[in-house]
């Protein structure tokens, strides 16, 4: 099964940005979509960006316009660019890697907070 190491959180002023990171331990185009959930306690897990085998990106609409997912094929590596952060986007962030023949793999999460 893959191993995906989230990286980059932290605490960060609103209107601030930050950058999480996603490295997986294979090639990340050996999975149909790569993605970001966040979850903050006592709620459900909430979908924030995901990333096609093909390079299609999609975005909840709380963070359109505002993240942008991306990835780099030579490092197995997904990023999540954050910017103009403010406190509801405070939250742990899971990376994610879905094989539609196998399922779904997460991270560990990584936690973002947001306050001044």
């Amino acid at each position: 099964q893959v191993q995906l190491v989230e990286s980059g959180g932290g605490l960060v002023q609103p209107g601030g940005s930050l950058r999480l990171s996603c490295a997986a331990s294979e090639s990340i185009l050996s999975f149909n979509t790569v993605g970001w959930y966040r979850q903050v306690p006592g709620k459900q897990r909430e979908w924030v960006a995901t990333i096609t085998k093909s390079g299609s990106r999609a975005y909840a609409d709380s963070v359109r316009g505002r993240f942008t997912i991306s990835r780099d094929n030579a490092k197995n590596t997904v990023y999540l660019q954050m910017n103009s952060l403010n406190p509801g986007d405070t939250a742990v962030y899971y990376c994610t890697a879905v094989d539609y023949s196998v399922g779904d793999s997460w991270g560990q999460g990584t936690q973002v907070t947001v306050s001044s």
